[in-house]
């Protein structure tokens, strides 16, 4: 898939989950962050990742999304 358009599905997602997440103050409070920053961040290390080539063989943003929420060293530190 091509990278831009698996780039715009992850902003895609990132937003709809940060939107649900500030409504229902879903972040634990020891991060510090607001759901937007937490979500913000977790986007720009994913399009980082994109843009190497860790995703190529995803066939979604969606998917990209739910394999970061599952394990977080799929992102760079």
């Amino acid at each position: 898939m091509d990278r831009e358009k698996l780039i715009d599905q992850v902003k895609d997602e990132y937003a709809r989950i940060a939107s649900s997440a500030s409504q229902e103050n879903h972040i634990q409070s020891t991060t510090k962050l607001t759901p937007e920053a937490y979500y913000e961040k977790l986007l720009s290390k994913a399009i980082d990742e994109i843009n190497q080539g860790t995703f190529d063989d995803f066939k979604s943003g969606e998917q990209i999304v739910s394999a970061i929420a599952n394990d977080k060293t799929l992102i760079s530190n």
